[in-house]
């Protein structure tokens, strides 16, 4: 049996809901209630999945690690062995600070960027999972440390913007799973956004 992971990044509990670092969680619910999948506690794993059965032998799961963000890719580890699948069969959302706010990118190489969940995943399972990095660059208050940044919400303007892209967002995430991840760099990766250069 073939079985493909996509993952949210995020952290658990309701006072993280709707956070910028939250927004790999958002989008993989999104695809989730889209095709009318139910989410299942599996307490073995510390995650949340939802199983999608494309059809006989081909498998896709929803993850939502419950580990919190820096400890993601333990929780992930743990499903890859159980499932017996290859890091490459892995598809990772999540926030991405050096993209702006409503767009998104794919990439399967690059470092942490002191993405601490990416930090989680490149120790426990190495490079090669594939990245669907989705932007949460937005102005910062002066004075403002980065992580009450990304631990805070969107603002009333961004959150209109994610609202009005989420569909677009799964619509992604799906050429992405389906298709791989060069289409999904040709098609999704275009240059018109200005990205900044990393912190």
């Amino acid at each position: 049996m073939s079985v493909t992971l996509i993952a949210g990044l995020g952290n658990p509990g309701r006072e993280y809901a709707g956070t910028r670092h939250n927004l790999g969680f958002t989008v993989v619910e999104a695809l989730a209630a889209a095709e009318g999948l139910k989410w299942k506690t599996e307490s073995r794993f510390e995650a949340a999945t939802a199983r999608w059965d494309v059809r006989p032998g081909v498998t896709r799961l929803l993850v939502k690690p419950a580990t919190f963000m820096n400890d993601s890719g333990r929780a992930l580890r743990g499903l890859l062995d159980f499932h017996q699948a290859a890091v490459s069969d892995l598809i990772v959302a999540y926030d991405d600070l050096t993209i702006d706010t409503g767009s998104v990118k794919v990439s399967v190489t690059g470092s942490a960027g002191g993405h601490k969940g990416v930090a989680s995943l490149l120790e426990h399972l190495g490079s090669g999972f594939v990245r669907y990095r989705l932007g949460i660059n937005e102005p910062r208050p002066a004075g403002m440390d980065l992580k009450d940044f990304v631990l805070g919400k969107f603002s009333k303007e961004q959150t209109k913007l994610i609202d009005q892209k989420l569909t677009s967002f799964v619509d992604g995430l799906r050429l992405l799973i389906n298709r791989g991840p060069a289409e999904a760099m040709n098609t999704l990766n275009r240059r018109d956004h200005h990205e900044p250069e990393q912190a």
